[in-house]
């Protein structure tokens, strides 16, 4: 009884002071009580044997004591007793190569195993350096002697015994080695204090990193975007198709070599913050806020600014093209029409001494010395060229309207096209008022002319039409054409069947010209008229004429071949049409399944977490392995573009709506896969059961009511009233700003389950750090950088040192540090 009392430190009931069986029976009783009450089972041990004095009952009596009060206490990482301590040592004479303890007794022959253990807490009392295998005499009674001169520790085994002994008595070893554990109890205490201090700071330093990853990747991504926004808002038209091309190549270089990379990074920047908010969550710190203007939200806005000027930039390109295109058109045109007036304008009038232009020839006074034969030639020829010039007028009138169309276009060479048309506008307006001036003179002397040729006079009227029609269809055979569609070219085609069907007619009257021809030479041969050998009422020859009837007939074969090939080409963009269109239609549909489902599984409840996972991934190898069909996709675009097709009545869906898809499927499976990844996070972290995840999931789902996979304020409370919440204003606030700390006034499912397991998880505090900075200190208010170097790792413990400030209570020593400050702003419940 007096053993128990010592050992206990509790009183045990009075004994009884007789020297009788029954009074000694009594006592042994009491103490064997005694031990039963706590919780140790007495098995084949009475009374009647210890009074009679059975060793081996007393000595089971005493095993069971040392058992209970020396050895049942000790744990070790949830492990307890004889398993306790034995861990306890494997992991102290771990260190030392030449022990290995296995068990409580073949393991300690050598005496190595006692030594390790006091060099590993006492190294200034043993030399171990010193010490051998084959000498375990020695190695035992030195262990012994220095456990009970130095440790208090008493000598219970012998030496000779041990080495003796092919197997050394197992409970005498546990109970000696429990001395041990007892003597440097306090040594476990500091590195278990040191351990979670360990913890606490790895985890710390593992959310830095992840934090000034997310700066770096956030600020790369945002100075890129800065970079190119201005290139896409960048409007200044080029005065070629060529630089306009080359503008439209740049940009799909843009689109198919430098953006993808950028939507990778986005999207591994969004799953980079819900990781690390994750990880804080868990780990009990503060949410991390980024710097100003590096929120995801930023970041998302940033995207839309750059996304928008990339629509609008490709709309100009295609415009500017089409632009130029049309300017490239109009000015070929004009160029084409304004030569033919020109060389009109400008054409020779042999008739006049010397030979001169039409101006010239309007200014001429030749009427006033003309004979009467002559004034009336010369008013037959005025009246040809009055017709000839009123055929012109079409012409001049569609100069000047290809020239107002190129201004309103805003052509580059417009001052040249504007001083051109001006000066056949002003050279037009003159040979009007020269042709009205010449016309009235002779006019007054009409009366005076009798004689007239009205075969010269016929001829011309007759040529000077036919002359100015096949200009005008040289004119329209050699005129460029664009168009875009099949039907186009086919009315351009039938319109040409239309014109060869009027060739024979033409031939009609070219031969009727020629036949006033011949009739004119017939008759000046049949009466020796003398004549200068041309028409004086005309410029216009039967040579001239047959030249312009062979380029004409030269130039039809030449437009149907040109219309053939045409014709052949917008066959060809049909078929790239219809090519894109049927992928198109294919792939755009698929992608918006591909959507729902990854919603569907989203907010379902289809197996484990794990489950989903492998579900998800499974979706998202499907998707990438469809990646070849959206680049075939972007070849057949490719090929359309460079055929400078614009639109496509096959199809409602082009090749932006795919890319956008596309880049939104991708986000959409990436940020689903990483929810629930998280959720499995919290799910392990917080203990949540799966039936636990399936309740919390049915729940949300259930009050979700516009199924966009969060819930508002007003749903939230709700659900936490049908889940037995008593709330006020002021608890649902509190509430709200732990599960919505940006304010956006929603609820995701993610901090939906971290509000219900929040409470219950075993997560370390400042408190708890704060106390085992203490057990380190020595129960000091301060802790010194020694102490720190000798508990913890070098990188932590230098880690500590830099953060720590300076301890600044009265009872401080020079370089005293304050670990509670520092314990507390790991927390962020204030700062360093």
């Amino acid at each position: 009884m007096l053993l128990l009392e010592v050992i206990s430190g509790e009183r045990l009931a009075k004994p009884e002071r007789g020297k009788m069986r029954v009074h000694k029976i009594s006592n042994v009783n009491k103490a064997l009580d005694f031990i039963a009450s706590k919780g140790v089972k007495l098995v084949s041990i009475g009374a009647e044997e210890i009074v009679d004095g059975n060793a081996k009952m007393t000595l089971g009596m005493i095993w069971t004591i040392i058992l209970r009060f020396a050895i049942q206490d000790i744990s070790v990482e949830e492990t307890s007793a004889k398993e306790g301590l034995l861990l306890w040592c494997q992991r102290k004479t771990a260190p030392y190569k030449n022990v290995n303890i296995q068990n409580f007794h073949i393991s300690w022959k050598d005496g190595l195993g006692f030594c390790a253990l006091i060099h590993r807490h006492r190294p200034e009392l043993i030399d171990y350096g010193k010490l051998r295998k084959d000498d375990p005499m020695t190695n035992l009674n030195t262990a012994f002697d220095v456990a009970e001169k130095y440790l208090d520790i008493p000598k219970m085994l012998d030496a000779e015994d041990i080495v003796g002994t092919a197997r050394p008595d197992e409970k005498a070893i546990m109970t000696y080695v429990s001395s041990f554990y007892h003597a440097f109890s306090g040594a476990q205490k500091a590195e278990t204090a040191a351990n979670r201090i360990c913890k606490v700071l790895a985890v710390n330093q593992e959310n830095e990193q992840l934090m000034e990853d997310y700066e770096k990747l956030a600020s790369d991504l945002l100075e890129w975007i800065r970079r190119t926004i201005p290139w896409l808002e960048n409007r200044v038209p080029e005065n070629t198709m060529q630089a306009m091309q080359q503008k439209l190549e740049d940009f799909r270089d843009y689109r198919r070599l430098h953006k993808p990379p950028k939507v990778q990074e986005k999207c591994q920047l969004e799953i980079n913050f819900n990781t690390l908010q994750t990880k804080l969550r868990l780990s009990n710190r503060p949410a991390f806020m980024p710097s100003e203007g590096k929120m995801v939200s930023d970041i998302s806005n940033a995207w839309g600014g750059l996304e928008g000027a990339e629509k609008g930039y490709e709309e100009w390109l295609l415009n500017e093209i089409r632009r130029l295109e049309r300017l490239d058109h109009l000015a070929e045109k004009f160029r084409q029409k304004a030569a033919i007036h020109e060389a009109w304008t400008e054409a020779v009038h042999f008739s006049l001494s010397p030979p001169a232009g039409k101006e010239e020839m309007l200014q001429c006074r030749d009427y006033e010395t003309a004979s009467l034969s002559e004034i009336k030639a010369l008013l037959k020829k005025h009246e040809a060229f009055e017709s000839d010039l009123a055929a012109h007028q079409d012409r001049v009138e569609q100069i000047a309207a290809i020239a107002q169309e190129l201004n309103e276009l805003d052509y580059y060479d417009s001052p040249s096209v504007n001083a051109r048309c001006q000066r056949i506008c002003d050279q037009w307006d003159a040979l009007g008022a020269l042709t009205q001036k010449r016309s009235e003179a002779l006019q007054r002397t009409e009366k005076l002319l009798e004689t007239i040729d009205q075969l010269y006079l016929e001829f011309a009227k007759r040529a000077a039409p036919f002359n100015n029609w096949m200009e005008g269809a040289m004119e329209d055979l050699q005129d460029t054409f664009i168009v875009h569609t099949i039907e186009e070219i086919q009315g351009l085609s039938t319109a040409h069947e239309q014109f060869k069907a009027t060739l024979p007619e033409a031939d009609k009257e070219r031969q009727a010209i020629l036949g006033i021809h011949n009739e004119i030479a017939k008759i000046v041969q049949t009466y020796h008229v003398n004549m200068a050998g041309t028409n004086p009422y005309t410029t216009i020859n039967p040579q001239e004429i047959n030249v312009k009837w062979d380029k004409v007939r030269q130039l039809v074969p030449q437009r149907d071949q040109a219309l053939i090939e045409e014709h052949a080409r917008q066959q060809n963009n049909e078929r790239l049409r219809r090519q894109f269109a049927n992928q198109a239609n294919v792939i755009g549909p698929w992608i918006q399944t591909k959507m729902e489902e990854i919603g569907r599984i989203s907010i379902e409840m289809h197996g484990t977490l794990e489950d989903q996972l492998t579900h998800l991934r499974q979706y998202e190898k499907s998707i990438v392995n469809y990646k070849p069909k959206i680049d075939q996709l972007e070849g057949d675009h490719q090929l359309i573009q460079e055929a400078l097709i614009f639109d496509n009545k096959h199809t409602n869906y082009t090749m932006e709506h795919i890319r956008v898809g596309w880049e939104q499927l991708l986000t959409t499976i990436a940020r689903t896969i990483n929810e629930i990844e998280n959720q499995i996070l919290t799910r392990d972290a917080k203990g949540i059961s799966q039936d636990q995840m399936n309740e919390f999931r049915a729940s949300f789902n259930h009050f979700d009511r516009k199924r966009t996979g969060m819930m508002d304020a007003e749903d939230f409370k709700t659900c936490l009233i049908s889940m037995g919440y008593n709330l006020g204003e002021a608890e649902f606030s509190r509430i709200m700003s732990i599960v919505d700390p940006n304010r956006m006034g929603l609820v995701t499912f993610q901090a939906f389950i971290d509000f219900m397991s929040r409470e219950t998880a075993d997560t370390d505090t400042a408190d708890q750090v704060m106390a085992s900075f203490k057990v380190l200190a020595g129960d000091k208010n301060y802790i010194l950088a020694d102490e720190l170097r000798r508990e913890l790792p070098p990188d932590q413990a230098e880690y500590c040192i830099a953060r720590m400030a300076p301890y600044t209570g009265p009872d401080g020593v020079p370089g005293a540090l304050d670990y509670m400050s520092f314990s507390t702003a790991l927390y962020g419940e204030s700062d360093l």
